[in-house]
This record gives C-alpha cells, structure tokens and sequence, in this order.
C-alpha cells in the first residue's frame, strides 16, 4: 500500500501514526474505566464542553488546545463535585455543560476577526494532518502516565469503577480516585481532539473496551486488550483513510465497529456452541 511507503518519506504522516498509536492506547485504558463505570454520557459532555476553551483561546489568540484542556479539566471536576455533594443531578450537569461549553465555543469562534466554518471542521472531526511534534509529545507523555498508572493502581481504580461503596469499605479513597479519574479522561480526550474530532472522539473512549468486554470479563484484560485494540485500529483506520481519502476519524470508527461486530458474532458463535453441548 502508499501509506505504508509513504510513512517512511513524510514527517506529517509520522506524526499522524504515532497520534494514532498513542491516542488508542490512552483512550482504550482510560475508556476501559468509563465504561465500566457507566459514565459514557460523562465523557461526552466533557469532549463537547472543552469546546468552550477551545473557542475561547482561539478569541483570545492563545493555543486552541491549551484552552480546551482547561475547561475540560473544569469541566470534569465540576460534573464530580456536583454529583458527589448531591447540588444536581449527575446526568443534569453534564448536559448544562455539554450545551453551554458547545455555544460557548462556537460564539467566540465566531467573534474573532477573519472566522471561516473550516476553523471549526478540524476540531469538530478531526485534522490529523495537522499533528505536530509537540502533540506527540504530550501525547507520548500522557500515554506513559496512563500505562504506569494501570500498572501500579489498577485494582483500587478497578473497585472504584465497579463498586464505590465496596472501595470505599477496603480504604480506599474513593472521591479522590473519582477525581483524578475524571480529570485524567479531560486530558487523554483534549489530547485527542486532532485524531477524531470533538465529535468522533468519544468512539475511540467506548468502542475498544466494549468489544473487549464481549470476550472477557476480566478488568485487567479489557484495559489492555482496548489499548491494543485502540492502537490497531486507529493505524488500519489511518491506513484506510490515506488510500481512500477518507476523514481519518470516520475511517477509524469503521474500523473499530468492525471489530466490535465481529467480537460479537464470535461470541454469539460461541454461547451457541455451548448451549449445544449442555
């Protein structure tokens, strides 16, 4: 294939491979935690909400992804200080947020001097052409930050995810667990943002953990089956996307819901298998 001679002759598509890598490893350990803990709908008000920040900095002519990574960050904190403190429903604050971060960001967009709609298709689906340097570096830095933290604290995040109550009984601190949780997942989806999109992004967060739920029940196994998982889909969806021109992000939720409808057809395959043997 192109795309794979082509990697070796432009630096744009190095980095746009080592985003796919490193975003699919770090979305699939971290979308491991959300969605075993159910809060899906978590992630999506924080992906849309850092488009608030996103609008804001651009206003303001500061770095886009610096600005999202402070209101998602907010954004997330303040989702868990409502829900923990009883303020207002969990599921409530989120779509405040989610709607309000959304027309916060595309209200300053368009304020600032010389906005065109194309300023907001990058973000909104993903520019992955775009990727610098320093966007792998974060990301590689992020992707070491999630690896060790699954590997060290991976049982207290897992009765975290699973059971707060029961966490909470073994000593574990489980408001802090839940915040440095939220406030990591801001992180890992800003970082993101350029891979799949604003829009896209939450996939990548859902997508591998789920069908590595289909063929295990074991926390450690799906966290990191999905960020192989992750990572092999975001480059076959990269591959996908250069030789068909395709948007990188679609290409790689087609690839990734590929994989989930095959994990599932092997399961069904396999329940049936069994309930023919008993």
């Amino acid at each position: 294939m192109d795309f794979f001679y082509d990697i070796a002759r432009y630096a744009y598509l190095h980095n746009a491979l080592a985003a796919c890598i490193l975003s699919g490893i770090a979305c699939g350990i971290m979308g491991t935690y959300v969605v075993c803990r159910r809060t899906v709908f978590l992630a999506g008000g924080i992906t849309h909400a850092s488009f608030g920040g996103l609008g804001i900095a651009f206003y303001l002519g500061l770095n886009p992804i610096a600005g999202a990574l402070v209101f998602a960050v907010l954004s997330a904190l303040g989702i868990e200080w409502a829900g923990n403190r009883g303020r207002i429903r969990e599921d409530s604050a989120i779509g405040i947020i989610w709607s309000v971060g959304m027309a916060l960001g595309v209200l300053f967009m368009s304020l600032r001097p010389g906005y065109t709609s194309g300023d907001l298709a990058g973000y909104l689906f993903g520019s992955i052409v775009t990727v610098s340097g320093a966007d792998v570096a974060a990301l590689a830095a992020l992707t070491a930050l999630v690896v060790a933290g699954a590997a060290l604290w991976l049982r207290p995040v897992m009765y975290v995810a699973f059971d707060r109550e029961f966490a909470h009984s073994q000593g574990i601190a489980t408001q802090t667990v839940s915040y440095l949780m939220a406030a990591l997942t801001a992180v890992t989806i800003v970082l993101a943002i350029r891979v799949m999109g604003i829009v896209l992004l939450i996939s990548l967060m859902t997508v591998p953990a789920v069908t590595m739920n289909t063929l295990s029940k074991s926390f450690r196994t799906i966290a990191f089956g999905s960020a192989v998982l992750g990572a092999l889909g975001g480059v076959a969806g990269l591959a996908v996307s250069y030789q068909w021109e395709l948007p990188s992000g679609v290409a790689i939720i087609f690839v990734l819901t590929a994989s989930l409808i095959v994990a599932k057809l092997l399961s069904l395959r396999h329940e049936s298998a069994k309930t023919r043997r008993g």
